[in-house]
C-alpha cells in the first residue's frame, strides 16, 4: 500500500477516493441532522458531530489493531503532535463547518470550501518552499473568482458570515490540519496518527455539545445509519490522506480537491432536491475547475 501510494498514479487514485468521500459529506450530514431531529442548537451539531469522530477514530484503531495485531499508542515524543492535530483537523475545523453548513446549502458549502485548494497553495508556498508560477497564479485567480461568484451573484446582502464565512475558516484550518498531521506522521504510524486525530478531536466536540446541553432527539436505525457511514468516510479519507501527506506537498495533493464540489454539488441536488442549474453554480464549478487544472498544469518542483 505504501509503494502503491509513493506513486504518481497511486497518489491521484487515492486522492481522487478522499474527496469523492468528503463530497459525499455534505448531503449526508444534512440528511442526518434531519433524522435525528437536530434544529439550529449549536449544541446538537457539536454532538452528533462529536460522535461521528468519536466512531471514526474507533474504527481507525481498530482496523490498526487488527492489520498489527495490538492497539497503537501514543508516546511522549508524538503524544503532542497528534493532540494538537486532532484539536485544529478535527475539533476546530468541524465545529466551523457544522455551523456552518446549517447555515447555507449543501451546493453552496461543497463550492466555498473548494478553497482549501488556493489556501494549501498558498501555504505550500510560504511554509514548504514550493514554487507559484505564472499558471498557478493564473490558476489561483480563476479558482477564487469561482467562489466568489457564490457571494456577489445574489448581492451582497446574500452573504452569511456564520454560513459561507464559516466554511471558509473550516477551509483554513483544513489546510493548517493537513500541514500539522504531515509533521506528525513524519515519525509515526498514518493510522496511529488518524485515529488519535479523530478520537480526540471528536471527544471535544461532543464534549462541548454535551455540556452546552444537546441531545439527538430522534434515534432510529436510518439515522444511525448516516451516522456510520459519515464515521467510515471520516475514517478511510482521513487515513488515506494522512498517508499521502508522508510522502507527498500538501499542494501538490490538494489540487484534487476540486472533486469536492463537484461531488458535493451533485448529491447534495440528487438527496436533498437542491437546485444545481441556477447559472451561479454553473460559472462557479466551472471556474473552480478550470483553476485547479491550470494549477495542477502548472506545478514546479521546489524551490531552492
Amino acid at each position: 500500500m505504501r509503494k502503491f501510494l509513493d506513486t504518481k498514479h497511486g497518489a491521484v487514485i487515492a486522492a481522487v477516493i478522499c474527496n469523492l468521500l468528503w463530497g459525499s459529506a455534505y448531503p449526508g450530514i444534512k440528511i442526518g441532522y434531519e433524522l435525528f431531529g437536530i434544529t439550529d442548537s449549536v449544541s446538537e451539531k457539536l454532538l452528533f458531530a462529536g460522535l461521528r469522530f468519536i466512531l471514526a477514530g474507533i474504527m481507525v484503531l481498530a482496523a490498526a489493531a487488527v492489520s498489527g495485531r495490538r492497539i497503537p499508542v501514543m508516546n511522549k515524543n508524538n503524544a503532542g503532535r497528534i493532540v494538537i492535530t486532532g484539536l485544529v483537523y478535527t475539533a476546530l475545523q468541524y465545529v466551523f463547518f457544522y455551523i456552518g453548513l446549517s447555515n447555507t446549502t449543501g451546493t453552496n458549502g461543497s463550492i466555498v470550501n473548494s478553497s482549501t485548494t488556493f489556501m494549501a497553495l498558498a501555504a505550500g508556498y510560504f511554509f514548504c518552499g514550493e514554487k507559484v508560477g505564472v499558471k498557478k497564479l493564473i490558476g489561483a485567480l480563476i479558482g477564487f473568482a469561482g467562489v466568489i461568484t457564490v457571494f456577489v451573484s445574489d448581492g451582497i446582502s446574500s452573504v452569511s458570515f456564520t454560513g459561507e464565512g464559516f466554511i471558509l475558516i473550516a477551509a483554513a484550518c483544513f489546510v493548517a490540519g493537513s500541514m500539522l498531521s504531515k509533521r506528525a506522521a513524519a515519525d509515526t504510524d498514518a493510522m496511529t496518527v488518524t485515529g488519535y486525530n479523530l478520537l480526540i478531536g471528536g471527544a471535544v466536540l461532543a464534549a462541548a455539545g454535551f455540556i452546552g446541553g444537546g441531545m439527538l432527539g430522534n434515534v432510529s436505525m436510518g439515522g444511525i445509519a448516516v451516522l456510520v457511514y459519515l464515521a467510515f468516510l471520516s475514517a478511510a479519507a482521513f487515513t488515506l490522506w494522512t498517508m499521502l501527506l508522508k510522502s507527498h506537498d500538501v499542494g501538490s495533493i490538494s489540487v484534487y480537491n476540486f472533486i469536492i464540489p463537484v461531488s458535493g454539488t451533485i448529491l447534495s441536488a440528487v438527496f436533498m432536491r437542491e437546485d444545481i442549474f441556477s447559472v451561479k453554480y454553473l460559472i462557479s464549478l466551472v471556474l473552480v475547475c478550470l483553476g485547479i487544472v491550470l494549477v495542477n498544469h502548472g506545478s514546479e518542483k521546489t524551490r531552492s
